[in-house]
């Protein structure tokens, strides 16, 4: 007897981020006596508990930051991987759903904006090779940019500094909205069990970081349909990569700034 398709997609499995590895995304931006520190990048759950504060102090120490910031980047980081393990052994929903996966990002002179679907049912993606591959097709390859999978550090003025790069700055923002995707079926699982009698006919649809909602194949391109996009929607999911002057970075970081204060 075939197992009917709400079913399925409400068939749950123990939570994690819809990627091979399971890493967490962290963002730091700290402020102490007029300087700033903003990072980010993902770190693994499992790593144990001394090596936050290990980096924490080496990173102070590199940036020649002041001592005050080992205490407030080893918080964060704490906090945020708390969060995370706290949905560790919880139920999430699985089953065939891809979801639309927004970039909108600047990484020094580059602006790069782009829109395409994402299997949440593939524990087996990469985002850091989808990075790279986006790079390569996108020939991003300015020096102050950067292809490679290591990090940098950029001081935009004497009291501001950014751990960026452009490959990890895709993959990131992929893993960060994946793991919002992540808690939001822990999330529906929850509910679904505490309204089970009431909901019976209720079938789960994430909800993707940019309010968009997740979809299936067979609904989207139809059963006999192309998957061939229409020309109405080239320009969607069509990718864009600018490089900006000098003067239009200028103006974005001042604009950046003056939000934050």
């Amino acid at each position: 007897m075939k197992t009917p398709t709400s079913a399925f997609y409400r068939t749950p499995v123990k939570f994690r981020i819809p990627t091979a590895d399971n890493l967490v995304p962290i963002r730091l931006d700290i402020e102490i006596d007029g300087q700033r520190y903003k990072d980010a990048f993902t770190w693994n759950p499992s790593d144990p508990d001394s090596e936050v504060v290990m980096f924490a102090k080496r990173t102070v120490k590199d940036l020649k930051l002041p001592p005050a910031f080992v205490t407030q980047i080893a918080q964060s980081i704490q906090s945020q991987l708390a969060e995370f393990r706290s949905y560790e052994g919880q139920d999430m929903y699985a089953g065939e759903k891809i979801v639309p996966i927004k970039l909108d990002l600047r990484v020094n002179h580059t602006l790069i904006k782009d829109q395409f679907l994402w299997d949440l049912n593939n524990f087996e993606s990469d985002p850091e090779e989808f990075a790279r591959n986006f790079c390569k097709d996108m020939d991003i390859e300015d020096p102050e940019v950067g292809v490679s999978v290591s990090n940098y550090s950029l001081i935009l003025n004497e009291n501001i500094m950014l751990y960026f790069h452009v490959t990890p700055a895709i993959a990131f923002a992929i893993r960060e909205q994946l793991y919002e995707i992540a808690i939001q079926s822990v999330v529906s699982a929850r509910e679904s069990r505490m309204n089970k009698k009431g909901r019976r006919g209720f079938e789960y649809t994430p909800v993707s970081k940019g309010g968009a909602t997740a979809v299936d194949l067979v609904k989207l391109f139809g059963q006999k349909s192309s998957v061939v996009r229409k020309r109405k929607e080239w320009d969607v999911y069509e990718p864009i990569v600018d490089l900006l002057s000098n003067e239009e970075v200028d103006a974005l970081e001042a604009k950046e700034e003056r939000n934050f204060r």
